[in-house]
């Protein structure tokens, strides 16, 4: 409401505004709440993009939690989480609607991103959802990399991803004049310090695409084109871009 045409998520070929990501994702959760889901896991599996982060938020407005997953996973680790999740919904684009087809573990519905972003918000579903939330309802579950056997899912709770952003965003100073680029996948918890830092203070996150990173010459111009003044990047992309004096 402060900041509604500031465009909080972008790629290098489209943003959302605070306004469109709002309205987004209040269709989505309003569609889930039609559908009877609550207080129970929807899988997001998408390409990384804009639209996938919308889709988180209208998971949380439906009172669900949402499972990341994208499109670059290895198949027999998304069919691991799905025997682990046994989710009721998986919400899918284009690109990924008919890959989830193929894992015999999943019997739920397939919601389509570009249906249910467009479908009409239900204000009294989705304050009565809101009403029934408490502190400890959990927002998301992502899974460890199962490298000591099956994927792990750990979940985090409200109060807990409050707390957290309280804290990350007074240390690291963010406001409404910050401009991030995140770095990771957007199934990885580590990209929380843009995202919900983009919420809370009105930030714009850039998702830096994964290309880059193989060319630091074409990562400085892409951060130098955006204006990002602010990275929290994982040491390996740091010491990598560093090692070639990308920024000397």
């Amino acid at each position: 409401q402060r900041l509604p045409d500031k465009i909080a998520f972008a790629n290098e070929s489209m943003s959302m505004t605070f306004r469109e990501v709002l309205r987004v994702s209040r269709n989505i959760g309003s569609v889930l709440l039609r559908k009877g889901y609550q207080r129970e896991p929807v899988v997001i599996y998408m390409e990384k993009h804009p639209h996938m982060i919308a889709a988180f938020w209208g998971v949380v407005y439906s009172n669900c939690f949402y499972v990341p997953i994208d499109e670059e996973m290895p198949a027999f680790r998304i069919a691991l989480i799905f025997q682990n999740l046994k989710p009721r919904a998986v919400i899918c684009d284009e690109v990924t609607c008919e890959q989830v087809k193929v894992f015999r573990d999943f019997d739920g519905e397939i919601l389509l991103y570009s249906e249910i972003s467009e479908e009409p918000a239900d204000s009294g579903k989705l304050s009565a959802a809101r009403d029934r939330s408490i502190d400890t309802d959990p927002v998301y579950i992502v899974f460890t990399s199962g490298s000591t056997g099956i994927p792990k899912g750990v979940a985090a709770c409200h109060r807990s991803v409050i707390d957290y952003v309280e804290n990350l965003t007074e240390v690291l100073q963010i406001t409404e004049d910050s401009v991030l680029a995140n770095q990771t996948p957007l199934y990885f918890d580590a990209c929380l310090k843009e995202l919900f830092s983009s919420l809370k203070c009105g930030a714009t996150t850039y998702l830096t695409p994964k290309s880059l990173f193989m060319f630091p010459v074409r990562l400085a111009e892409f951060l130098n084109e955006y204006k990002i003044n602010t990275v929290c990047w994982v040491v390996s992309a740091l010491t990598m871009i560093s090692s070639m004096n990308t920024f000397a």
